[in-house]
Parts: structure tokens; C-alpha cells; sequence
């Protein structure tokens, strides 16, 4: 039922021992060289022979920008390289072939073949040469086809740009006379493209040392900049359409009660892959070259290997580092099947209605603060959203943007990121109103199985009391029958079980710094505030992992996943420019959105994010 058995995954071929061999021996040796460039430079520029040089005028600050654009350069093929990018090693075969060739024809002069570095470097060459052809077969990842036109035009602009900056330095710097506009900007341009202009063509240039240096280091820059935009992972652009979604509830109606976070796959901007069967997907996206994947894969498990592997080879074929955020176990088992380590992320609060009461000591200041916001007249109204009427689901859309804090909206693995979707009828919403009927707070939450639900939204009023969340949550869980609901999901705790035994007794060294460096950073992202919140209710903690291919890929990880959420934004490209990029994310926003007589709801509208509210939310 999905199972790939007797063979890779679909689209990849099993290479070959020495194929492989090949391919890593490539990027150690590219390795290599960056390291001896780096520290070429270091020892030329600190070294016990640096005065000769500069008697000699051999050292120069260009030399010194030159050393460390190429060792960055030969680092950065080192890093495509190991992605196994095609163009990687197309660049690679060419300059190494022209580089072999050059040498073996220099070879004939005797001033040269005798000496024995020269031999030495030839060798070297044509072994990195042998090792290219021989592991051919394993650079395999696409790149994206519109890449050359963007780093075409990255350098076209960015020439200009860095010479006008250029121009703009030595004309505010140069201290002889007679220079005029077109002197200043050639001597800024040539010193771009080259690493000495003539001193008789710029004669009556004369330039501080300081200021050659910062535009042969703008140079540098604006050439790496380039070989990144040229060499950048593609970006998925096929975001979750009708036919997908369909398909995706059809999968959540007979497994959605397997995972409280299985709903959140109907998020728009993500996109989806299917196992070869059918009957079990991945819902993911794509951002700064990773494949973010977020909870369990739908549908059925017997299925979910075929849909891994299918992830991952889509993965392997454009050079994105696969990762899943907030897995539960058995999936966090089965994807360690296909090769993924996991890291415990935190804990999820799951609260059993059936078994929820406010008796008790431990429970004594959940209960005097649920009595102390009922007895001042708050009330609480819970209904699906398919029986709140268009008007007054457009005023909550309204009122939930206008309390949420912040612009940014927040969520991505535990978030729908929409509010009143008429395709959203399933989902439940909690108001809550003062004594004098004055609209406070509302939570909405969307299905989890036919019996469940897991919490997406929560705004409340900045002037409401301090309780009210813990209210509302109380009597959702209370009136539960009301909706048909055993179980909810509340809040993700991230690192819980440092809070939980850090500050015990007998705790190891390294839990008490964690547990210090956590508490200290809870000052601005609340992180032990809502593991507080969440151990309020006496929930049954279920763990979730983030799984991973490498150690060496957590930061970039990290930061994908702060981008998702909405932690950490990242600059854009002008509106004008942004055509295509709208019409992408203008197409999820529009399915589904349609109902007569009614504009289409607001994106958004999930906030779990640490600055929505310091009571209980993802």
C-alpha cells in the first residue's frame, strides 16, 4: 500500500560505490582549496615576509581581496556541489578542463616543467578532472531555468550601481586636479572589472588606498551575489489547487483523527505530494531551499512511505533539504526509516473532555479564576462556522484583524492562515462578550477527526481581563457535547520538558543552562509563559520532533522555519516586480473563497505567534 520495496524511490537511480566516491572526492578537493586560499592570504598578509613583498610591490590590498573572493568561490562550488547541482558541474567540468589543458601545453617550456610544483599542480588538476567524469551520473539536481536571467540582470544592475558608488567615493576622495566625470567613472569601473588599472590612463586620478579597496570588495561581493542567484534552488510555485484540496479532505475524513495537526494541510500556501498509490500525502513549502514539511502525512499509514519517498526525491532532484516541523512519533519512526534524525521540539497539550474537572488543589487557581470572569457577567457563545451567517462572520473576520497584534501574520505548521472560508464550515468558534453583551475575545478551531478539534486562532480585546482565554477554554471544554467534541488540542510548548526538570532537583549541569538560557530568552518569546498556560489544564502531552536529513542543516532549517511562522521576515523585490509571486499567492487565496453576495474573507487570521497574547496559543 505505498510501500517501495526492491529499489530507490521513483526518479532516482541507485549510483553507483565509486560514482559516489567520485562526487565527494569534488568537494573535498574544492574544500581544500578555499581553506589554502583563505590561509594563503592570511599568511602573505601576516606573515614574517610581508615587508619584502611591499618592497617589492608585490602585496596590495587587491591581491588580499582577490585571495579571499576566490577561496569564497571555490567554497561556494564546494557547497552546490554537494547538493548535486547539475550546473555545478557543468561550471566545474569547464573551468577545470580549461584550466588542464592550459597547463599541459605550458608544459612544453622548459622554464616551466622543471619546476616540480608545476607537475604536482597537473596532477592534482587532472584527478579532480578524472574524479568530475567519474561521478557524473550523481549530479542530478535541477536548478531553476530562469536563474541566468536573473543573474544576468543582478549583474547588469549591480555593475552600475556599485559604479556609480564607486564614482560617488573617489570623486568625494581624490585629491589631484583635472579629473572630470568620465575619468572618475572609468577608473571606478575598471577598478570593478580588474584588480590595477593603468596608472597613465587615470593619471590624473589619486585615489586614498581605502577607497580601491571598498570597491574591489563591492566587486567581490556583487561576483558572489551573482554565482548565488545563479546557482539558487528553484522555488516550488505549484501551490495547493481545488483538486488537491478535494482530495486532501476526502483523506481527513477517514484519517483525520490520527493527527491533531492533519487540518492545517489546507493551508493555501502550501503545496502537496502524493504516493504513488493515492492514498497518503505531504503537504509542504518551500522556502530559502528547504522543503518544509509540517505534522504527520495524511491519509492512510501504511501509505506514508510512498509519499516519503516521493518528498524526498523531489527533494534530491531540486537540491531543497528536506525537513519536517512538529511530527508526532509514529510518523517521526517511519520517517527515520528513510534516513531523517529527529530532535524533540516540545510538547503538545491535549485536553480529554471527559476527563477535564476543576476539582481539586491542583486546580484551585484555574477554578477561583474561571468563578472570578463568570461572576463579572462574561459570556460565551460556541457554534460551527457553517451556522454563523456571512454578516456576522465578516464582522469577526473584522474584529479578529483588528485585535490581532501586529501586522505580521503568524503560523504556518499549526495555523489554517484563513478566517470564514465557507470550504471551512467544520471549524468551531468560541465569542466571548462582557456583562454588557460588548464583544471581548473569539478562538476558532478547526476539525480533528469527526471527534476532536485543535485550536487555529485567538484574538481577544487588549482592554479584556486578565482570564478570559482560560474562560472560554473552560467552557468550550464543558459544552463540548454541544459541538460533538472528546478531545481539543490547545498550545504547542516548545521545550517543555527543559521547564519541567530544569528547575528540579538533581538536574545535570547542561539542563540547568539550558533551562537558564530558555528562561532568559522567555523575556521576549514567551516560551515558558505557555508552557505555564498549557500545564494550567492538566493536559496529556503528546511530543513532536523536527526531523532532519543533517546536523549541519539545523540553522538553515531553523530559519526556514522562522520564516514560515511569520518570525523572521526577508526583504522583497518592489511591487512592480512582484507579479508573478502575487498571482501565485493570489490563486490560493481565491479557492474555494467564492459565495454570492459576499467579498472574498481575509487572508489570515491565525496568530499563535508568542506576541498574539501571553495566555494559552500555539
Amino acid at each position: 500500500m505505498g510501500t517501495v520495496t526492491g529499489g530507490p524511490p521513483r526518479g532516482i537511480t541507485r549510483p553507483r560505490p565509486w560514482a559516489r566516491r567520485g562526487a565527494a572526492y569534488t568537494v573535498w578537493y574544492l574544500r581544500l582549496v578555499a581553506l589554502l586560499n583563505v590561509l594563503g592570504v592570511v599568511w602573505v598578509s601576516f606573515g614574517s615576509d610581508i615587508r619584502r613583498h611591499n618592497a617589492q610591490d608585490y602585496f596590495t590590498p587587491y591581491l588580499l581581496t582577490a585571495g579571499f573572493t576566490s577561496g569564497f568561490f571555490a567554497l561556494f562550488l564546494a557547497v552546490t556541489m554537494r547538493r548535486r547541482k547539475r550546473a555545478a558541474w557543468i561550471l566545474n567540468l569547464v573551468l577545470c578542463g580549461l584550466f588542464f589543458a592550459a597547463l599541459a601545453v605550458s608544459m612544453v617550456w622548459p622554464q616551466i616543467h622543471r619546476h616540480a610544483q608545476n607537475w604536482v599542480s597537473l596532477v592534482l588538476t587532472g584527478s579532480f578532472l578524472a574524479a568530475l567524469v567519474v561521478g557524473r551520473k550523481e549530479f542530478r539536481a535541477k536548478g531553476d531555468p530562469a536563474n541566468p536571467w536573473y543573474a544576468g540582470l543582478t549583474a547588469a544592475v549591480g555593475l552600475v550601481v556599485a559604479a556609480l558608488l564607486g564614482t560617488a567615493l573617489v570623486a568625494g576622495t581624490n585629491s589631484a586636479n583635472g579629473a572630470n566625470f568620465g575619468d572618475v567613472f572609468g577608473y571606478a569601473l575598471v577598478r570593478l572589472i580588474s584588480l590595477v588599472p593603468s596608472d597613465t590612463e587615470f593619471a590624473a586620478i589619486e585615489a586614498p588606498g581605502w577607497v580601491d579597496v571598498a570597491i574591489n570588495v563591492m566587486s567581490a561581493a556583487l561576483f558572489l551575489l551573482v554565482l548565488f542567484v545563479a546557482f539558487r534552488s528553484p522555488r516550488n510555485r505549484e501551490l495547493l489547487c481545488g483538486e488537491d484540496e478535494e482530495r486532501l479532505r476526502a483523506l481527513l475524513d477517514r484519517y483525520g483523527e490520527r493527527d491533531s495537526l492533519g487540518y492545517f494541510a489546507l493551508r493555501r500556501d502550501k503545496s502537496v505530494i502524493w504516493s504513488p498509490t493515492g492514498k497518503s500525502a505531504i503537504a509542504y513549502r518551500v522556502l530559502g531551499g528547504v522543503t518544509l514539511a509540517s505534522g504527520d502525512p495524511i491519509g492512510d499509514p501504511e501509505a506514508w512511505p510512498g509519499a516519503i519517498d516521493a518528498w524526498l526525491a523531489e527533494a534530491k532532484q531540486h537540491a531543497w533539504v528536506p525537513a519536517v516541523m512538529g511530527a508526532g512519533e509514529e510518523a517521526g519512526r517511519v520517517y527515520a526509516r528513510h534516513g531523517l534524525d529527529a530532535l524533540e521540539l516540545g510538547d503538545e497539550a491535549i485536553v480529554d473532555t471527559a476527563d477535564f474537572t476543576l476539582e481539586g488543589r491542583a486546580m484551585r487557581t484555574v477554578r477561583q479564576a474561571y468563578n472570578r470572569v463568570r461572576r463579572s457577567g462574561c459570556t460565551v457563545r460556541i457554534r460551527r462556522h457553517a451556522d454563523i451567517p456571512a454578516r456576522e462572520m465578516d464582522a469577526l473576520v473584522e474584529r479578529a484583524d483588528h485585535w490581532r497584534d501586529g501586522g505580521t501574520e503568524r503560523g504556518f505548521s499549526m495555523a489554517l492562515g484563513r478566517l470564514g472560508d465557507p470550504a471551512d464550515g467544520r471549524c468551531v468558534m468560541v465569542e466571548c462578550a462582557d456583562g454588557e453583551g460588548r464583544p471581548k475575545a473569539l478562538l476558532s478551531f478547526v476539525p480533528w477527526g469527526p471527534h476532536g478539534l485543535s485550536l487555529d486562532l485567538m484574538r481577544r480585546d487588549r482592554s479584556a481581563d486578565n482570564g478570559l482565554i482560560e474562560f472560554m477554554v473552560i467552557e468550550l471544554i464543558q459544552r463540548a457535547e454541544e459541538v460533538g467534541v472528546r478531545q481539543i488540542s490547545l498550545n504547542f510548548a516548545m521545550f517543555r520538558s527543559v521547564f519541567e526538570r530544569g528547575s528540579r532537583l538533581g538536574a545535570g549541569p547542561v539542563l540547568r543552562l539550558w533551562h537558564s538560557l530558555l528562561t532568559f530568552f522567555s523575556r521576549w518569546w514567551q516560551i515558558e509563559s505557555l508552557y505555564r498556560a498549557n500545564a494550567k489544564f492538566r493536559p496529556i502531552w503528546e511530543p513532536r520532533y523536527v526531523l532532519f536529513g543533517k546536523s549541519s542543516e539545523l540553522p538553515r532549517i531553523g530559519l526556514a522555519g522562522a520564516r514560515a511562522e511569520g518570525f523572521l521576515g526577508v526583504p522583497r523585490l518592489p511591487a512592480p516586480l512582484r507579479r508573478g509571486e502575487r498571482r501565485r499567492e493570489g490563486l490560493g487565496a481565491r479557492i474555494g473563497n467564492a459565495r454570492p453576495g459576499r467579498p472574498h474573507p481575509r487572508r489570515g487570521g491565525a496568530d499563535r505567534g508568542p506576541t498574539a497574547d501571553p495566555r494559552p496559543h500555539r
